[in-house]
């Protein structure tokens, strides 16, 4: 069996905490691994200015995956990290694919976001005019090649070809009207190719509405960069919290590795007291399980997270029952 070589960036707050017991459910599921550890984030740019040397990003090339725990402390200025550092890797990596699964069996909720993950708002074009006067100006653009948009859509089409056969494409096609006009003109032609697969569009602020009251609708959703940001925070508070929401950043090219991490933040205020739930942070491993060729490791780990779910409390209480029902 070949061993895995994993990047761990544990990250600030409960970063380090969540991490180490996704770590731990991975080697209950008899996995072989090793890891390569990154100190970066908030604590190191306070204490060095250090955001993601040249020599990192090219030695994160030659690993297998890259697990994240959660970066950004209250210190350091907005934009520094998550700029320097969380979008550098992935535009330098090229993570296209921002995959978000939720589900809460009560609620009957089954769906997945797919986020196209380099371009739209957060390309970083813009600028400012004037800036500091009354009379400054700013431009902030969104960014839309039809080559983004269509590989996010081919691989929500994939994507829905393993579950239900539905894809929505979400956007604001009334008021965006350029951007707007590209993705539902690609999505409508990639559907073509489709032709027995349900499909769908909504406005993305009636889609906030039907994830809150009728999120049994959904199957895939396609977005963009920014509606897909808020969206899949919504999806995790409707399926059980922010805690439970895992993502996987993928190059589904296989051109590099890619990045697995919870969707939640740092949380200093709780950080250190063993009370976060790593649950989300173990999805996430689990997802980067499927993604290494490890399937039957990360059904495992699933199944252990569903039977497990909400019936211990504390950090190491919830990985070591979860790592418990892995190794059966």
């Amino acid at each position: 069996m070949a061993t895995h070589r994993i990047g761990v960036l544990a990250g600030d707050g409960i970063g380090p905490e969540v991490v180490g017991e996704g770590l731990k459910v991975v080697e209950a599921a008899g996995v072989d691994f090793e890891t390569v550890d990154y100190d970066l984030g908030g604590e190191r740019y306070l204490r060095d200015g250090t955001v993601l040397p040249d020599s990192v990003v090219d030695e994160w090339k030659t690993l297998d995956a890259i697990y994240v725990g959660a970066v950004g402390t209250p210190d350091v200025p907005p934009g520094v990290l998550e700029r320097g550092l969380l979008l550098r890797m992935r535009f330098e990596l090229d993570l296209y694919i921002n995959l978000r699964p939720f589900r809460h069996a009560d609620r009957n909720i089954d769906m997945a976001v797919i986020r196209e993950n380099t371009e739209g708002a957060y390309a970083g074009e813009g600028g400012f005019l004037r800036k500091g006067t009354p009379h400054e100006i700013v431009t902030q653009g969104s960014v839309n090649t039809r080559m983004g948009v269509e590989r996010a859509i081919r691989f929500g089409f994939e994507l829905a070809s393993k579950r239900r056969r539905h894809v929505t494409l979400v956007h604001k096609t009334n008021v965006m009207t350029y951007s707007g006009d590209l993705w539902y003109r690609t999505f409508e032609e990639v559907a073509a190719e489709y032709p027995y697969y349900g499909t769908a569009y909504n406005h993305v602020d009636a889609a906030c509405i039907y994830f809150v009251d009728s999120p049994d609708r959904y199957d895939v959703i396609v977005t963009d960069n920014l509606f897909g940001d808020i969206l899949t925070d919504l999806g995790g508070a409707v399926s059980g919290g922010i805690g439970k929401a895992a993502s996987a950043n993928l190059n589904a090219a296989g051109t590099g590795p890619s990045m697995f991490e919870p969707v939640h933040g740092s949380a200093p205020d709780i950080a250190g007291r063993g009370i976060a739930d790593p649950s989300a942070a173990i999805l996430s491993a689990a997802m980067m399980l499927e993604h290494l060729g490890e399937g039957a490791a990360a059904a495992a780990v699933d199944r252990a997270c569903m039977a497990v779910d909400g019936s211990v409390q504390g950090t190491s209480a919830i990985g070591d029952a979860i790592a418990a029902a892995v190794a059966g």
